[in-house]
């Protein structure tokens, strides 16, 4: 598994809004300054994020975005997942039924299945408050 930069921005810019969350919307340009992220490529994580209900937006001069529940409502887990998609380390864990032809007799699969669950076990119990706190 690799995180890529979407995934690495994505929980960079809930932890910024999770940081500021006292202050209401926060703007995506005070974001991008914050966090030395362009405001283009914010605006493309946004609608991905935006679209899962992690978010709350607000239009006009004071617009911005807010988290939509609380910093200890988020896993690092879920935020990687609605950027990446899934979190696998090997394709034939993608889905939930294994469609590999090897399956059966891929000595090797119990194995990797064991890696998914302790990626996704870490990575759920982590959330955004657990970051800000240490």
């Amino acid at each position: 598994m690799k995180v890529s930069t979407k995934g690495r921005y994505a929980l960079r810019m809930l932890l910024d809004l999770a940081e500021h969350r006292e202050e209401g919307f926060i703007p995506l340009k005070d974001i991008a300054k914050r966090q030395d992220i362009s405001k283009q490529y914010l605006e493309q994580i946004v609608s991905i994020i935006n679209s899962s209900g992690a978010l709350r937006a607000n239009r006009g001069k004071q617009g911005g975005y807010m988290l939509a529940k609380e910093p200890s409502e988020y896993t690092v887990g879920q935020i990687l997942r609605i950027t990446e998609g899934n979190l696998a380390p090997i394709a034939c864990l993608e889905d939930k039924v294994n469609k590999c032809e090897r399956v059966k007799k891929c000595k090797t699969i119990s194995m990797w299945k064991g890696l998914n669950k302790v990626i996704a076990d870490y990575l759920d119990s982590i959330t955004l408050q657990d970051l800000l706190d240490k």
